[in-house]
């Protein structure tokens, strides 16, 4: 054990943080679980903390494993996991799994482990990586958006209009933060400007399509219709649509400013959805104001501390690719608080390192291990040195594998 801790390399308040928030999270996470136990009739609450444990420590065996792999490789490992990563999407659509009563086609069974796997969060780290390889090739080259299509917009249109049917949501923060890092990396603003007024017109024609026939979109379209209308005319919308939003605030008003206690939510019975998208509403409840904020905080130096590495690191790659695989970290917690408290549309988005659930902590915890990878100032090594052709992929894992 104590060989591993001296393996530990990176940024010492990343760790000290990922640490943190994984340990807290189990305090909200077993309080939470009697919904599923007493409510749903699903196992125990302390087969459900076991769960989470589990998953939380193959969670930090992937930050090991991957901090420890030199930031230049990512390089290399995006070309062979993005044409998987589309493969796994277009599977991930033919394949129907109920979890937490919700039927929908967005994960996929691993075999012999029987553990559920969402495929978009592994999409979202694999393209941005290769968004943040592209970026650094043409840093400082005059390129026009024709030669940028195939390279750049044609992966991300493809994970994109793949994982929309399903998760809407997911879809519109990955194309969100796609333009961040391309704002971040320097694709020229015309290009980008162009690129976001058309997705203001195509996001408008959306919109009017959804309220005026909704039956020929996908199937969830009434969903995302229903949580529209639930965000802008709550007075218009029925109970079921405000009943999840309603028991948030009361879980809110009920935890004041120093909380009722850990384990003592009574809200958690009620809230569907308590160990996951609408566990940040317990921890108020528990918590109080002062646990909330104290969370936030912890993300906020998460994202501090995600910016100092991405300043201190020696190459443009390695600086795109903490803040590609980075940002969506702090920006679902973001999103995630801001729903509990009615800022923002639900969005079925999870609480990172504190929710229940497999694939958002594997996901989130191979992003921190990448990282770590470009916070180690020994394997941060200067791209110059590595004279490979890029745009052929074989030399690049000749080279770099």
């Amino acid at each position: 054990m104590l060989t591993v801790f001296k393996n530990l390399k990176g940024d010492k308040a990343i760790w000290g943080v990922v640490a943190l928030l994984a340990l807290f999270s189990f305090l909200p996470v077993y309080s939470a679980s009697t919904n599923l136990v007493y409510v749903n009739d699903d196992g125990t609450t302390f087969g459900h903390l076991i769960k989470h444990a589990v998953l939380l420590f193959l969670g930090f065996g992937i930050i090991y494993a991957v901090h420890r792999i030199p930031t230049h490789y990512f390089k290399g490992l995006s070309i062979i996991a993005l044409p998987i990563v589309l493969i796994l999407l277009v599977y991930t659509l033919t394949v129907e799994t109920k979890i937490g009563g919700v039927t929908a086609n967005r994960w996929i069974k691993i075999p012999f482990v029987g553990v559920n796997f969402q495929t978009s969060t592994l999409a979202s780290v694999v393209l941005m990586i290769w968004i943040a390889r592209y970026l650094t090739k043409i840093k400082d080259v005059a390129i026009t958006f024709k030669e940028s299509i195939l390279p750049l917009w044609l992966p991300t249109v493809l994970v994109v209009l793949l994982i929309l049917p399903e998760n809407f949501s997911t879809a519109a923060i990955i194309s969100f933060l796609v333009l961040v890092l391309c704002f971040l990396g320097g694709y020229p603003l015309k290009y980008l400007f162009a690129i976001v007024g058309t997705g203001i017109v195509l996001s408008g024609m959306f919109l009017f399509v959804l309220f005026k026939t909704p039956e020929i979109l996908p199937q969830r379209a009434g969903t995302w219709k229903s949580r529209i209308e639930t965000f802008w005319s709550p007075e218009k919308a029925g109970k079921d649509d405000l009943h999840q939003l309603t028991l948030a605030k009361i879980a809110i008003a009920e935890g004041g400013v120093v909380g009722k206690g850990a384990g003592k939510s009574v809200i958690k019975n009620m809230l569907s959805q308590s160990t996951s998208d609408f566990i940040f509403a317990i921890i108020i409840e528990e918590y109080g104001l002062l646990g909330g904020g104290a969370l936030l905080f912890f993300y906020l130096l998460l994202l501090f501390r995600i910016v100092v590495v991405a300043n201190s690191a020696k190459t443009i790659f390695s600086k795109l690719l903490v803040i590609g695989v980075g940002l969506p970290i702090v920006f679902q917690a973001f999103i995630n608080m801001a729903v509990v408290v009615q800022l923002f549309p639900v969005t079925g988005q999870p609480l990172p390192l504190i929710s229940m659930g497999g694939t958002s902590i594997w996901m989130t915890c191979m992003a921190i291990g990448i990282i770590l990878s470009a916070s180690n100032k020994k394997e941060n090594l200067e791209e110059e040195s590595y004279n490979i052709d890029e745009s052929n992929p074989l030399e690049v894992l000749s080279g770099q594998l």
